[in-house]
């Protein structure tokens, strides 16, 4: 779906985040051209593209740390470039590349961060231990920043950026330096923020990660939004299916017959359990059977696969429209 900024109506719109024609420019490239959307509440919206697409500044527009050449982003209502104080308070954001205060404990770091934005004194101390028993902090609040790991020093900035329970998370590469379970407690933690009426973006080049978690997906290219839509939605909208061909035992011809048939591109070749895509409709399927079956190959099933996000992803690659391929 491509988005067009005069199809956009701030008044109308019930959006946490609305961004209309956005354009921003370094001193020597421009990073985003016109950029339009609107982001639902109680939404998690998984932002993907190539390097260098545009996807950090885009959130650091969002955040009120850059402005814009022209166009307006608003957050709960209110313009960032008029009030950027107003949304550092209504938002968390964590960059890729964020710094601690080493000297500081745990605890003195949330509590930072706490008063920085805007968390009464009284409500500092429920809030620092909340914050970091959710991202299993709580035994090293007393502990240096600077003595922490990697992993939990990433953990630290996920807690700081949620510690004043912001209406909008903003998070680029919030997984970077995790482990497996530290990653699964992480995707966990954003559903229930979610679920408790948080609206969230995520930066991240593990797609198999922010499917477990995300409700909407955002291709960024070369400065523009290319694709913005609800996953189900994304994946029925896919232009080739996929397809699972299943034989009663290995036949090395499955994948040879598959290759020379018109409309049929990434076969995964396991003799017995080959994966494709297929460009097709219904009829054109049937037929596909037809051939199989007719020549002489025991086919035992023969269903269509739903996509994933890494699968539609790659699909708008391939057909122009989601990247040159750098995820």
């Amino acid at each position: 779906m491509t988005l067009d900024a005069a199809a956009y109506d701030h008044s109308a719109s019930t959006a946490v985040v609305q961004v209309r024609d956005l354009i921003y420019d370094y001193p020597t490239a421009r990073a985003l051209f016109g950029v339009s959307f609107d982001i639902e509440p109680g939404s998690i919206t998984a932002l993907v593209g190539p390097n260098g697409a545009g996807k950090t500044t885009l959130l650091r527009c969002l955040a009120a740390l850059e402005t814009p050449y022209s166009g307006s982003v608003v957050v709960d209502g209110l313009n960032v470039e008029e009030h950027p104080r107003d949304i550092h308070r209504r938002l968390g954001f964590l960059q890729d590349f964020f710094g601690l205060y080493d000297d500081l404990s745990v605890r003195q770091c949330l509590d930072h961060h706490a008063a920085a934005h805007g968390v009464p004194w009284v409500e500092r101390p429920a809030a620092v231990e909340q914050s970091a028993e959710r991202l299993g902090l709580a035994d090293r609040l007393d502990q240096k920043a600077g003595t922490l790991s990697r992993g939990l020093r990433q953990r630290l900035a996920v807690a700081q950026a949620i510690i004043h329970r912001p209406n909008l998370l903003l998070l680029d590469e919030p997984a970077s330096g995790l482990d497996p379970e530290a990653r699964q407690e992480l995707s966990r933690l954003l559903v229930t923020l979610r679920d408790e009426g948080m609206t969230l973006i995520v930066s991240s080049h593990i797609l198999a990660e922010l499917e477990d978690y995300s409700t909407h997906m955002m291709i960024v290219r070369d400065g523009r939004v290319v694709e913005h839509s609800p996953l189900d939605q994304a994946a029925e909208a896919a232009p080739v299916n996929r397809l699972l061909a299943v034989l009663a035992q290995p036949d090395p011809r499955l994948a040879k017959i598959l290759h020379g048939i018109d409309g049929v591109s990434g076969v995964m070749d396991t003799e017995a359990n080959v994966g494709f895509d297929f460009a097709g409709d219904a009829e054109a399927r049937a037929a596909l059977l037809r051939q199989l079956v007719e020549a002489g190959l025991p086919v035992v099933e023969f269903r269509p696969v739903r996509l994933n996000m890494q699968d539609v992803y790659l699909q708008r690659i391939k057909n122009g429209t989601g990247g040159d391929g750098a995820i």
